[in-house]
């Protein structure tokens, strides 16, 4: 409820109660002389029983006292917080207390606030209803608003406490709250810095300035304790980049005079920039040859030095030493550095860490996600020795799973020594999804989709996912599930149904439909290998085929069963899935057709791509892929062919080049293919935030060979390429893209396309 108060009787009732608490006066009549007290008498009490105020105080009746028992007496009863005056006075041989009772509250009002709820504050603030009021105590509750809107970013925020008496000493108490507007982050400013520019270095601070983009973005606003990892942000860029000798000398953030802006500014002192000198390995292990543990390191001579590589080495020295049978070792790197030169010697040294084994693991915040679910992430058990590489990987695994908002994996000592207890402590996330989507692709038209999942169905983890998509040209229904660890072993399994039907008529003269089912069985050979197996069952037709259209299509009219069984082999070293840097992954697919049905064939895939940093923000990629089907005793079908074009081969419509019949200018599909790809993505100059990224590419690749004589068909196998530019864009709506091609290199007969645009999104 929100209190109202005329602001005259506000001012007179406030001005009374703050007289009271303040000008409090002080009597001890007749003190000096020390006394024997026949009787102390309690004047003025309301609520507090005059018992209650004697038990404060350091005598009883038939003490002695002295002027000192009676000072500490009336400091006794200030303490306490329940009186607003208080005086001592001696009349013959008793001792009169009279006391002025502080208010107690009666309701407590939030006015004015419409950024934060009434909720949030009253659960911030210590008073309430029934409490005693004291000035103290109001102005601790003013600061702690003020506080909260600070933390939000409104440092101009003012709180005024309004207080109207009420009978029997009661007081309503109304805090009015004037928000004030966003203090925002005019300028970041940096002092000190040659190497790097205050452009560069914005780029590197969370804290950003305020700009009419970031509307979405909480960045722009002041926080003290965004700025404190700000200054480690900044030590951690240049240790990277070899200035060893960094620091930050000041953070200062200044606040304008009309209180709505920061000046942020920071004083930086970068040193001089380092290479790395020798390298060496010093092991105090038997049997631990240095020379194995040399293609480990991270870090060589004459590069830059870099303080995040030489982390990284400690961590896979540590790794290839548990893989020598050694679980508890220490690597310490001692770091020399030669200023004159200006080089860095390091030197790992390795041996023989304390003996701790893992006694227990604990898990707690887990309501609805099972223990097992948790554990079998582990690469660490019950009894096994410690390694803190293991625990790290542990905690990234059940980060992975994406079931928690929040992970903390802490180890601690355990009972003995030699023991640790590891307690994880998460906290639940939603796991379900409710999807619509909405996206446009030139080789698909207008797309619209609903999708349902959930990723930890009752909490066992198991992954279902229902989904239908309505496009200009595709329309498709799925349901697929997916059990991560089948039989409690370390094997995902599941299965898919599937309704797809596709209009082809542009490239092809023809409409496909697809109905079919799909067993999947999959397991980890190590961290970066995955294998997974998978029989499909699947009918397939060709649909609405236009009377115009190849007699090589015309040919295959109608539906075929095909029942497979297949292999995808996948080797991923990438930092990301999404965005990779740096890394590289390899595919190599099989799928045999022929285990009944009517269609047999055996057809393969081999891809790969590779990801190299130029700079942190200049990535360079290469990808390739090839593949080749043959029929088993009978022509490959059309739809089982391989296609290339439009997003597999950039300046090209889909199933843009390859084979094709000249007559009606219908794509008939190769038996084998090659293609490869280089891009360069890099930065557009705008703030990294925006999310947008330039690039350039070159796409090149064939595709031929053809079953069946029907038809004028052209097939010359010839190699194919294409070289453009393109803009990304992280929209806050989804993903865009946009890529302009030149082909260099075609046949007459090809389609091409110069100007590709994508959008998608879910929400």
């Amino acid at each position: 409820m929100k209190l109202r108060c005329f602001p005259s009787a506000c001012v007179i009732a406030l001005a009374m109660v703050l007289t009271m608490a303040g000008g409090a006066r002080v009597a001890a009549q007749n003190s000096g002389a020390p006394f024997t007290v026949d009787a102390i008498q309690v004047e003025g009490s309301q609520r507090i029983e005059a018992e209650t105020v004697r038990s404060y105080m350091s005598f009883n009746g038939g003490d002695r006292v002295d002027a000192a028992m009676m000072d500490k007496s009336l400091k006794s009863l200030f303490a306490t917080g329940l009186f607003a005056d208080v005086i001592l006075r001696r009349e013959g041989n008793a001792v009169v207390v009279r006391i002025v009772e502080n208010p107690v509250i009666n309701r407590l009002a939030f006015e004015g606030n419409k950024r934060i709820t009434d909720e949030i504050l009253d659960a911030e603030i210590r008073l309430r209803p029934r409490v005693v009021f004291t000035r103290a105590r109001v102005q601790q509750d003013v600061q702690r608003i003020i506080d909260i809107y600070r933390r939000s970013g409104r440092f101009a925020a003012r709180v005024e406490p309004k207080v109207i008496q009420q009978p029997q000493n009661r007081v309503d108490l109304v805090f009015e709250i004037t928000e004030g507007k966003l203090t925002e982050i005019r300028k970041i400013s940096f002092i000190g810095n040659r190497q790097f520019s205050d452009r560069k270095l914005r780029g590197v601070v969370q804290t950003k300035e305020s700009a009419w983009y970031r509307v979405f973005s909480a960045t722009d606003t002041y926080d003290p304790d965004r700025l404190t990892f700000d200054r480690e942000l900044l030590r951690r860029y240049y240790l990277a980049a070899g200035y060893a000798d960094f620091r930050v000398v000041s953070g200062v953030a200044e606040l304008s005079a009309d209180r709505e802006g920061f000046f942020i500014t920071f004083t930086v002192d970068e040193g001089e920039r380092y290479r790395v000198g020798s390298v060496e390995i010093n092991t105090a292990l038997r049997d631990l040859d240095p020379k194995e543990l040399r293609k480990h390191l991270k870090v060589a001579e004459g590069e830059w030095y870099d303080a995040d590589a030489v982390e990284d080495t400690v961590g896979n020295l540590s790794d290839a030493a548990g893989s020598f049978g050694y679980a508890f070792v220490d690597i310490r790197p001692r770091i020399s550095r030669e200023r004159d030169k200006r080089r860095i010697d390091i030197v790992f040294n390795v041996k023989e860490g304390p003996r701790v084994f893992v006694s227990r693991i604990n898990i707690v915040g887990n309501v609805r996600t099972q223990d097992k679910v948790i554990r079998r992430e582990f690469r660490l058990v019950e009894g096994d020795a410690f390694n803190t590489a293991k625990l790290r990987r542990s905690r990234s695994r059940i980060r992975n799973l994406g079931y928690f908002e929040k992970v903390e994996v802490k180890n601690i000592p355990g009972g003995t020594p030699d023991q640790t207890v590891i307690n994880v402590a998460v906290e639940e996330q939603s796991t379900g999804d409710i999807s619509f989507g909405a996206g446009y692709s030139s080789t698909s038209g207008v797309l619209g989709d609903i999708r349902v999942r959930e990723r930890n169905l009752v909490g066992k983890g198991q992954d279902l996912n229902l989904g239908l998509t309505i496009g200009q040209r595709q329309q498709q229904v799925d349901l697929s599930f997916t059990e991560p660890y089948f039989l409690e072993k370390n094997l995902s399994a599941g299965f898919d149904v599937f309704r797809t039907t596709r209009d082809l008529q542009r490239e092809s003269s023809f409409d496909s439909e697809s109905l079919g089912t799909a067993l999947r069985l999959g397991y980890r050979i190590n961290e970066p290998l995955r294998q997974v197996w998978k029989y499909s069952l699947r009918r397939q037709r060709l649909t609405d085929i236009a009377s115009d259209a190849s007699l090589a299509i015309k040919e295959q009219e109608g539906a075929a069963v095909t029942s497979s069984i297949g292999q995808t082999l996948t080797y991923d070293t990438r930092d990301s899935r999404f965005a990779p840097t740096e890394g590289f992954t390899f595919n190599l697919a099989n799928e045999l057709a022929g285990l009944g049905g009517d269609v047999r064939f055996l057809k393969n895939e081999i891809s790969g791509s590779y990801y190299y940093p130029f700079t942190s923000d200049v990535i360079g990629s290469i990808g390739a892929g090839t593949g080749y089907i043959m029929g088993l005793d009978r022509d490959v079908r059309i739809l089982d062919r391989f296609y290339l074009g439009g997003n597999t081969l950039r300046g090209f419509e889909s199933a843009g080049i390859g084979p094709r019949d000249v007559a009606t200018n219908d794509s008939v599909g190769g038996k084998w293919f090659y293609r490869s790809s280089l891009q360069v993505s890099f930065p557009l100059g705008l703030p990294s935030e925006l999310g947008f990224e330039g690039r350039l590419f070159s796409d090149m690749g064939s595709l031929g060979g053809v079953d069946g004589g029907l038809g004028v068909i052209s097939d010359t196998g010839s190699l194919r390429a294409a070289v453009g530019t393109g803009i990304g864009w992280k929209s806050p709506f989804g993903p865009m893209s946009l890529d302009i091609s030149r082909v260099l290199l075609k046949e007459s007969f090809d389609e091409t396309k110069a100007v590709r645009f994508n959008f998608g999104t879910r929400f």
